[in-house]
């Protein structure tokens, strides 16, 4: 197990950090919490999972070294980049076409995968969160331990944090939704909007922004 984890004080302070750093909203959050608004819990939940897999394929491969092709490798950061912003903008497009769609939390084996499809894709294409996984983890490996499988249990247990952060923002979106689908019925086509100007503006970010640094 001592080759799993660091000591306890350094997994202390690297349990700290990711909780700060988990509940501090970016794109991940802001695209799960879209998902909750316009289509439901269940989607959302759904988004989780699909965010979280994305997220620890990411973890993987920094700890296998493919962060740093990422890094020393214009060339291959710009083609995910690129490719991740238009899939997000893809989705935008495709929610502004789709039929009207209010919060539904029984979602079919067919749409569900396809939500947890999308959050998987969307994370898994974000260059900027293996970067990230490769700038942070290391910061809590041992260097007389260093491995790659210490690296990805960190990371793991980070994805699992922040999955559980992520969770309770698609709850509290819920909660909104129902109190404002109460007030108004207009909250279906209104949210179909919101989902659709939120995903475009979300890969026309990731698609201009140089930073290489975000999760």
């Amino acid at each position: 197990m001592t080759e799993l984890f660091p000591p306890w004080p350094l997994f202390a302070a690297f349990l700290a950090a990711s909780v700060v750093l988990a509940v501090t909203p970016g794109p991940a959050v802001l695209y799960i919490v879209t998902r909750s608004l316009s289509q439901g819990r269940g989607s959302g939940l759904t988004s989780v999972a699909g965010v979280a897999l994305g997220n620890l394929g990411n973890a993987i491969g920094a700890a296998i070294g493919l962060a740093a092709l990422l890094a020393i490798s214009t060339t291959a950061f710009l083609i995910v980049k690129y490719i991740g912003a238009l899939y997000l903008i893809y989705l935008g497009i495709q929610a502004l076409r789709g039929p009207k769609s209010g919060s539904n939390d029984g979602i079919g084996n067919a749409r569900s995968w396809k939500i947890f499809r999308d959050g998987f894709v969307v994370a898994l294409l974000n260059p900027k969160t293996a970067l990230f996984f490769a700038a942070f983890l290391p910061q809590f490996v041992r260097a007389d331990q260093a491995s790659g499988y210490q690296t990805v249990v960190l990371g793991a247990t980070f994805v699992a944090i922040a999955a559980t952060t992520d969770t309770c923002y698609v709850l509290a979106a819920d909660a909104l939704t129902r109190l404002r689908s109460k007030r108004s019925s207009q909250a279906g086509p209104r949210f179909r909007w919101i989902t659709g100007g939120t995903f475009i503006g979300l890969g026309i970010a990731a698609a201009l922004t140089g930073s290489r640094s975000s999760r």
